[in-house]
């Protein structure tokens, strides 16, 4: 088992659960996170909810440092860092696309400084998370040996990633694993992501906007993410290997609009044809993570919009948002 885990993007939507599932299972993490707004996000927002994330971890290791930063060298070399879990990111095509300079200084020479610093190191292992986005297009069942055709900024750095990461490993630098989430959702995302949109409009009582009724998404429960993350870290049989890690079912944007509508009793629908600045994709095959680390994806949409919904009708910050919008 790892003793020091460096977790960069750790008060990130995945990454603090990550962090409290390692910290669980007895392993000291050291977390670094530049608690950025990505320069479009709500600047509120985003530190309450890093002060909430906070709660969750019990780690006081907690280092504000941009992951492209030579300074972080001191943090490998003070806490004798055994393995990397890579979360830190621009967090969607959306954020990319609005500044795809700061997308490649962030996904690409933040991830290359990483992988110098590792290697220079003496990490061991290198978990680089990636997305489904770099699949491009696909229908359901795609496994992870599929033809990666990335459409867009975002899929494309994050498949350079990919690359970069299995490129240390040919050299010899550090075995990896590679972690492929889609469409992750739950307690303590940001406002600006579909189910979130959704869920807020729904309780606003305004309009869920839907780009293509019969788009499909491969919607993944945060909490089963981390999971995912942490069983394959923990794991030696996902050395080297590259992994799905969803729930492995898709769903309709329709379909989870509706769902919405109907847990909170309020909204209506519009809509639209779809965004093309996403590829249409579907459901994941995770037998591979099944198979190797006991992956066990346990919480199907429905159950995971009932928890983030309650997680909202009792989060202070929330409550008194909708308030004053709707007063």
């Amino acid at each position: 088992m790892h003793k020091t885990i460096m977790v960069t993007g750790g008060l990130g939507l995945i990454g603090h659960n990550v962090v409290a599932k390692l910290e669980k299972q007895g392993i000291e993490v050291v977390v670094v996170d530049n608690e950025t707004n990505y320069g479009v996000l709500d600047t509120s927002e985003i530190k309450y909810l890093i002060e909430e994330r906070k709660k969750k971890i019990q780690t006081k290791l907690i280092y504000n440092m941009d992951i492209g930063s030579k300074d972080i060298e001191s943090l490998f070399k003070y806490h004798n860092i055994d393995a990397v879990i890579h979360c830190a990111s621009l967090p969607r095509q959306k954020v990319v696309n609005a500044n795809p300079c700061l997308g490649a200084r962030t996904m690409i020479e933040g991830l290359l400084n990483l992988c110098e610093l590792s290697k220079n190191n003496g990490v061991k292992r290198f978990v680089y998370i990636s997305s489904s986005m770099v699949y491009g297009p696909f229908d359901n069942d795609v496994r992870e040996d599929a033809v990666c055709s990335p459409e867009g900024q975002y899929g494309i750095m994050k498949l350079s990633g990919e690359w970069l990461v299995r490129d240390y490993f040919r050299k010899g630098a550090f075995n990896y694993t590679i972690i492929r989430p889609s469409a992750v959702y739950g307690p303590l995302d940001v406002e600006d992501r579909v189910i979130s949109k959704f869920i807020l409009s729904a309780m606003r009582g305004t309009i869920l906007k839907v780009n293509g009724a019969n788009e499909t998404l491969d919607f993944t429960y945060v909490d089963d993410a981390a999971d995912g993350i942490v069983a394959a870290v923990l794991s030696p049989n996902a050395i080297n290997r590259t992994y799905n890690i969803t729930k492995s079912h898709s769903v309709t944007l329709l379909s989870a609009a509706e769902r919405i509508i109907r847990l909170v009793g309020s909204g209506q629908i519009e809509c639209k044809g779809r965004d093309l600045d996403f590829p249409s994709r579907g459901s994941l095959n995770i037998d591979a993570a099944r198979q190797d680390f006991g992956y066990d994806p346990k919480v199907d949409v429905d159950e995971g919009f009932v928890a983030y919904y309650n997680w909202l009708t009792n989060s202070e910050y929330w409550v008194n948002r909708l308030n004053t919008q709707t007063s």
